[in-house]
This record gives C-alpha cells, structure tokens and sequence, in this order.
C-alpha cells in the first residue's frame, strides 16, 4: 500500500491547541465495525459499551520534560529533544541554526552543560554534567509541534493521564487523558477489569513515515512491559468471554507484541518494534479507544487495519464535517 492512501485534508481550525477543562467531557465517536454504524456521544458515556467481564487495557508510562533548551558559546540557541533518556548514554535529537560538532558543550537553560556527541542511530548521543533528574527540572513538556503554542506550567498535568506512574515517555499516550479518576472507578465498580501495561511512548509511535510504500517503513523501536498480573487480568478476561479493549495504540501494540498462539498474552519486557497496518490480524485487541491520527502517520494505518480503511476513511470525513477535536488534546474515537 502507499503511504499517500492515507492522507486527507484536515483544516487547520480543527486541531486542538487546548485540553479541554473536563478530561471526560471530550466528544466520543463510535464506529462499529460489524455494522459500518458510526455515531456520537460524549466520553464519560464509554461505560455503555464495555460490559462487566471486559478488560481495559491502559498505558501507565509518564511523560518526562524531555525538551531542553540551552546556548552555545557562540550565543546560538539549541533544542536539544530526548527520545531515549534513561540509555547510557541518552540519544535526543538536536535543533540548532548551525552544525553542532561532536563534543561541542551546551548551556543549559536551567544550569548545567549538555555535550554533543556521536550519531546514534537516530539523532546524537548526549552526556550531561549532572543527573538525568536535575537537568529535567528545567525541561519542558514535549508538546506536538501542530500545537503550535509553547508549553504552559498545566501542561505537566493536562499531558499526563490520571495512571500515569512509570517515567520514560517522550509524548504522551494521549487517548488516555479523557479517562477520569472517578470513571475508571465507575467501570472497575460494574465488573469491568483494568489491566496496567508500559510501553513508553517515544519517536517511534510519531515518527514521519517517508518511505512511498508502508511495507518499507521501519519502526524505531519502544521499551515496553507487560507484568505477569497483567497478562493474568487479560487472560482471565478472554477466557470468560469478555473483550479485550485497548485504550490507545500504545497499549495495543504491548498486547499484540505479547499476544501467543494460543490467544492469550504471555509477560515479557523488551523492545518493541512491531507494525501494525492495514492485512495485519489482530490477535487480542477486540476494541480500542483512540484520538483521530496525523495524516500519512503510522498510528493513522494501526486504526486503519482494525476498522478497515474505507470505514476509517467514512468516519473522519463524518468528524471533519462535524467539526470534532483532532490529535492530541483532541475528542476520541471507540473502535468496536
């Protein structure tokens, strides 16, 4: 397939710039696979469609600061991006008005030094002149660049879900920041299960795709963790019959990385670098929870392959039309 398959036009007054000030009161769209039948409600309303016996799978990873500023001795400013923070050492992708030099030496907004080192795989190796946790203090949330604004001291908390708990993230898994406190109590309350996994979303959830054809795209790999109570919450929930719903394509990767011939998840940790496009079979995601995706984006072809594309395809013109919130701090779809 090509990558300009999955392109559309998204006019610029959809993308949202600003959380909104209830995580739950974002519009929900829900597209039923079996039937093609799209509609609309409000987010805290999802309880209607994920019954008791059903597991939500959610993505605990917090999002760290990881965008720093500094000068070099020249005077010129420096962006300095992490996307593998906690390596030794740590790899970021470097944004200044001139060519950096390996082992130039960075200030750092917030004090410090950073040097420049060799290229990694993907952007530059970087050391720093004191701990990774006291040069985050001054670094800023890694907002999306469609944004298009800086980060704001609330974006510490609006870019984070409310479970967030294990620090390695570059971006956030953002179709969980609609889930409250006190909706997930209210689905935990009903018998529906909550399973936690970690996939620390990073470069390669986002990603431009530049290759012409999807087949030859290559992801960047994410660390992940699936702990053995979760694989025991997913299996227990298969076996009962309950569907397993992923909030997020971060959560989905996990499960579908995890997932064994049997039709259940086994625990494991690593790498992963699986994609997910449209002729894959899913193996354990029944449903996901999803924002709408960046055109031509690789999250954009994991939906396409659940939903099928045509019904992806149906489904943002429908939300385009009906002015829906898009990407990030966007409204949320249910694939079903």
């Amino acid at each position: 397939m090509k990558v300009k398959d999955f392109n559309y036009d998204l006019p610029s007054g959809l993308i949202a710039s600003e959380p909104l000030k209830q995580r739950d009161s974002a519009r929900l769209m829900v597209i039923q696979r079996s039937s093609g039948e799209i509609s609309g409600t409000v987010f805290r309303d999802i309880g209607r469609y994920i019954y008791p016996g059903d597991c939500v799978v959610i993505n605990d990873t917090r999002v760290i600061p990881a965008r720093l500023y500094g000068r070099r001795k020249t005077g010129g400013k420096v962006e300095i991006f992490l996307i593998e923070p906690f390596e030794n050492p740590p790899t970021a992708l470097v944004r200044s008005s001139g060519n950096i030099r390996c082992g130039e030496v960075i200030g750092l907004e917030g004090g410090g030094e950073a040097k420049i080192l060799q290229k990694a795989e993907v952007g530059r190796y970087v050391s720093f002149s004191a701990t990774l946790e006291k040069i985050l203090k001054s670094g800023h949330v890694p907002l999306p660049p469609y944004i298009g604004r800086d980060d704001l001291p609330r974006d510490r908390q609006d870019y984070q879900t409310v479970y967030a708990s294990r620090d390695g993230a570059t971006a956030s898994p953002t179709a969980g920041l609609h889930f409250t406190r006190k909706l997930l109590n209210e689905l935990t309350d009903k018998g529906v299960k909550i399973a936690r996994v970690t996939l620390h979303t990073s470069y390669g959830t986002f990603s431009p795709v530049k290759a012409e054809k999807i087949e030859d795209h290559k992801m960047h790999g994410e660390r992940y963790n699936l702990s053995d109570d979760a694989a025991d919450v997913i299996n227990r929930s298969r076996s009962s019959g309950g569907k397993i719903v992923a909030v997020g394509t971060t959560s989905a990767r996990v499960i579908e990385t995890c997932a064994s011939g049997e039709g259940m998840v086994r625990p494991s940790s690593g790498i992963s670098n699986l994609f997910i496009y449209p002729g894959y079979r899913f193996k354990m995601v029944d449903a996901m929870v999803t924002n709408f995706h960046l055109p031509q984006s690789t999250l954009l072809m994991m939906v396409s392959a659940l939903a099928g594309k045509d019904l992806i395809d149906k489904a943002y013109r429908k939300a385009i039309r009906e002015k829906y919130r898009f990407f990030s701090y966007g409204d949320a779809t249910l694939i079903l």
